[in-house]
C-alpha cells in the first residue's frame, strides 16, 4: 500500500482513518475537503480539483481521503488501494452531529482554516441519501478497476479497528 484512496460517506470516518493510516504507514495524507474548500466555504472549481489531483497523484507515496465523484477517477486510475469506509448512515450521522458539536466555532484538522463547522441541512440530506444515490456508484465504479488494484471494504468501526491493527503485520 503506497497510493490508498480513502472514501466513504461524511462521518464514515474516512478522514480519521486516513491519518491514523498515516501515522501506521508513514505517508504523507491529503484531505481533499482541506484542499478543495477555500475559506467561508468558497469551493474550488472542477478544473482547479483536476489540476491539484494529476498533481498529487504522480507523488510516489499518498493517501487522499475525500469523495468528489467528479474527479475519483483520476484517483482510482493511480491507486494501488482503495478503501471505501462503508458505515451505516445511523452512525455517520451520528458522527455528523458529534462532530458539530466538537468543533462548533472552529476548523477541524482534515478542513482548511476559516471553514469552521456548522449545521448545514443539506450536507446531513446527503449523508443520509448516500447509501441509497452515492454508494451504488461508487461499488459500479470499483467492481469495473482492474484486479491489480486492491479494494478494501470496512462496514462497521470494529472492522476500521481490525484493519488498522492488521496494518503493521501485514503491509
Amino acid at each position: 500500500m503506497k497510493k490508498i484512496a480513502l472514501i466513504g460517506s461524511g462521518g464514515s470516518g474516512k478522514s480519521t482513518l486516513a491519518r491514523r493510516l498515516g501515522e501506521k504507514l508513514n505517508i504523507e495524507v491529503y484531505h481533499l475537503d482541506a484542499l478543495f474548500w477555500k475559506p467561508n466555504w468558497t469551493p474550488t472549481s472542477k478544473e482547479e480539483q483536476r489540476k491539484v489531483q494529476n498533481e498529487l497523484v504522480k507523488k510516489e507515496e499518498w493517501i487522499i481521503d475525500g469523495n468528489y465523484n467528479g474527479t475519483m477517477d483520476i484517483r482510482l486510475n493511480a491507486v494501488d488501494t482503495i478503501i471505501f469506509v462503508d458505515i451505516s448512515r445511523v452512525i455517520c450521522i451520528y458522527r455528523v452531529f458529534k462532530r458539530m458539536i466538537q468543533y462548533r466555532g472552529k476548523s477541524r484538522p482534515d478542513m482548511a482554516e476559516g471553514n469552521n463547522e456548522r449545521l448545514d441541512f443539506d450536507f446531513l440530506k446527503w449523508v443520509w441519501d448516500y447509501p441509497k444515490t452515492k454508494k451504488p456508484i461508487i461499488l459500479k465504479k470499483l467492481e469495473q478497476l482492474p484486479n491489480d488494484k486492491k479494494v478494501i471494504i470496512l462496514t462497521s468501526p470494529r472492522e476500521v479497528q481490525l484493519f488498522l491493527d492488521k496494518v503493521n503485520n501485514e503491509w
